[in-house]
């Protein structure tokens, strides 16, 4: 639960809100009870994930404040709804939905993998980037990267592209830390000369970020 308190924290205050993906509903539960919508909808691709959510948020579904849709990504969601979390999915899975409907005209996604590829993709297709920052919850760490369908350009550095725009952040110097020694531990097995150059390079390039020579 500290993931999804912290994640929700970075949701706004709005008219419209959708989950997309919700599992068990805990998000959309968070922004009705802060009072930070009229009105949310949940949607997944699986029916019985569904069920959860809808059990957990019964009584808004019954006053009408909630209504939910058994879909793949945003095709069953409204593109005016004003903000749209997709949280838990790969950076990959997270353009498929987007490339097959829309940007959100707000937006809120957690990718858990491949986040350098999301923040490309929404670059390139003119969105706004307003917040991209990093957590830790229970000695894992995850990305948050906000924004809108449109607006002014976000100007990213590659190295801000691979690890996001807080590198000066505690957290994320945290979790380069870690990357760094998993690297280094990895290169002391037999590797490809291939994959041994690759990681190399990560390793260097972890290490200029850490040093502050990427500035």
């Amino acid at each position: 639960m500290d993931r999804i308190k912290k994640l929700c924290s970075y949701l706004d205050k709005c008219k419209s809100f959708a989950d997309v993906g919700c599992d068990h509903g805990y998000c959309t539960l968070y922004m009705l009870k802060n009072n930070l919508c009229d009105s949310a909808q949940i949607s997944d691709i699986s029916a019985k994930c569904l069920e959860k959510a809808e059990k957990l948020l019964t009584p808004y579904i019954e006053n009408g404040k909630v209504s939910s849709v058994c879909c793949s990504g945003l095709n069953g969601i409204a593109e005016d709804t004003e903000q749209i979390l997709i949280a838990g999915m790969g950076g990959e899975e997270i353009i498929l939905i987007l490339k097959s409907a829309f940007i959100p005209e707000k937006f809120v996604f957690q990718p858990m993998k491949n986040a350098r590829l999301l923040r490309e993709y929404l670059i390139l297709n003119g969105a706004e980037i307003t917040a991209d920052i990093m957590f830790e919850s229970g000695g894992k760490f995850y990305t948050v990267i906000k924004g809108c369908r449109r607006g002014n350009k976000t100007e990213y550095t590659s190295e801000e592209l691979e690890y996001g725009k807080a590198l000066d952040s505690d957290t994320t110097r945290k979790f380069l830390k870690s990357e760094l020694a998993k690297k280094e531990s990895y290169l002391k097995n037999p590797v490809s000369d291939a994959a041994r150059k690759k990681i190399t390079e990560e390793i260097n390039t972890i290490k200029e970020v850490l040093n502050g020579d990427n500035r």
